[in-house]
């Protein structure tokens, strides 16, 4: 039996715990409260980019939250401990692990395979599988972020090349040329020290993963990281890339405008930085690049943000909807004017995106991106091995204990992982 309500102190405290858990009063008649977190500039661009959606579904009401990606995993972990989550929200996807193993996402195989507004294979697939945790989707890319070169093409050119490197040997070649060009206190490539994205991109070039048994143990003593830190760290060793982290750049538009460094690896938001901080003299001297490989073109980061459905949203059919729309390749080309944010499916870069020549390695790479390792503690992983290999460069740590060292850090993080995989199921 239900607990008496009469008491009219008693039915407003229900009514707020109600209110609380997300809407769930609807009153009969009302639209749905469909509730949306967005981050960042997402968030702010949001209500312009659903206008027609919501002109489109009168039964959907959106209540439209914006969050400072600052806070926005703390405030996700508290609105999951207060049974407060959202409807749908944009999560990071090296968080879609995380927010899977805590059973607070929808699984979305069932709706994607009913869908005919969401194409599987129209999706870069080392975007895709970000989303699939334990062969279960639970989440659908909404933008794409990758890794490439920016470089200085009139640099390379007077150092004798026409073209830019597109495997490691070549690259070497190239570097070791625009350093002696640019002489004394000026490098090749900056490499900042307080990055991990660089190296974690050589190691995804590689034919082995970062872990082994299923994400129970750490694989950096294999072969193939082995192979990848050392070609980084000879980047240091030869004097190609300063020891430097970004904080000790004075400016880094500046600096690559004036030579201090010919190569520098990063992501799409990049593009408008250049365009808008680099003299105009210089516009036409600088591209970007796909990634080398160890023998010829190489894969890189697979990120970018996905939308999720919580599993303790009342309003799922109309959740999915959103997802629909905001997966639509003409609402993602309205995102990307909106935002700068590439779009994860390939029909989304028809028109003005496909003529931009800075974009255009963006898409060749996507067709590369490889998924980062599928456990909550990845970003956690990938801070220790930036601060193991940062003792390396500076001299704190012999360059051949590294791998080891990474490896105990790594093993004690997923020592949790081991015990509740040991446990089985739930």
């Amino acid at each position: 039996m239900g607990e008496c309500t009469h008491d009219p102190g008693r039915r407003r405290f229900l009514a707020g715990i109600a209110a609380l858990a997300g809407g769930c009063a609807d009153r009969a008649g009302e639209p749905a409260g469909l509730r949306f977190w967005a981050m960042g500039r997402e968030g702010e661009v949001a209500r312009e980019l659903l206008a027609d959606f919501e002109r489109a579904n009168p039964d959907i009401r959106l209540d439209i939250q914006g969050l400072p990606w600052t806070a926005a995993h703390e405030k996700l972990l508290t609105a999951f401990a207060g049974d407060v989550t959202p409807d749908v929200c944009q999560l990071g996807n090296t968080w879609i692990p995380e927010f899977a193993a805590l059973d607070a996402l929808e699984p979305l195989d069932a709706r994607l395979a009913a869908s005919p507004a969401i194409a599987r294979d129209d999706y870069f697939p080392g975007i895709w599988e970000t989303n699939v945790v334990d062969g279960r989707l639970f989440g659908v890319p909404w933008y794409v972020d990758t890794r490439v070169l920016f470089y200085r093409r009139d640099l390379l050119a007077a150092a004798g090349f026409s073209q830019p490197p597109r495997d490691w040997a070549e690259w070497r070649r190239a570097m070791a040329a625009v350093k002696r060009r640019a002489g004394e206190g000026n490098f090749a490539i900056l490499l900042p020290l307080n990055e991990y994205g660089p190296l974690l991109a050589l190691a995804l070039q590689q034919d082995e993963a970062l872990l082994r048994e299923g994400g129970r143990w750490g694989n950096f003593r294999g072969e193939g990281f082995r192979r990848a830190l050392g070609f980084y760290l000879e980047l240091f060793e030869s004097g190609l890339a300063p020891p430097a982290n970004d904080t000790q750049i004075a400016n880094l538009w500046d600096e690559f405008a004036r030579g201090h460094f010919s190569f520098y690896i990063s992501g799409p938001w990049n593009i408008g930085e250049f365009k808008r901080r680099l003299p105009e003299r210089l516009q036409d001297a600088w591209m970007t690049a796909p990634l080398p490989g160890p023998a010829g073109p190489g894969a890189s980061i697979a990120g970018g943000s996905s939308l999720a459905v919580f599993r303790r949203s009342r309003h799922k059919d109309a959740a999915w909807r959103l997802v629909e729309y905001l997966s639509r390749p003409e609402t993602q080309r309205r995102f990307h004017a909106l935002t700068g944010n590439l779009p994860p499916r390939r029909a989304a870069w028809a028109g003005t995106l496909a003529d931009d020549a800075h974009a255009r390695a963006f898409r060749d790479q996507l067709e590369r991106a490889r998924p980062l390792p599928r456990v909550p503690e990845w970003e956690r992983i990938a801070t220790e091995m930036r601060l193991v290999t940062e003792r390396v460069v500076l001299g704190d740590l012999p360059a051949g204990r590294a791998p080891a060292e990474i490896d105990a850090r790594v093993d004690r993080l997923l020592e949790k992982r081991r015990w509740m995989l040991a446990r089985g199921p739930r």
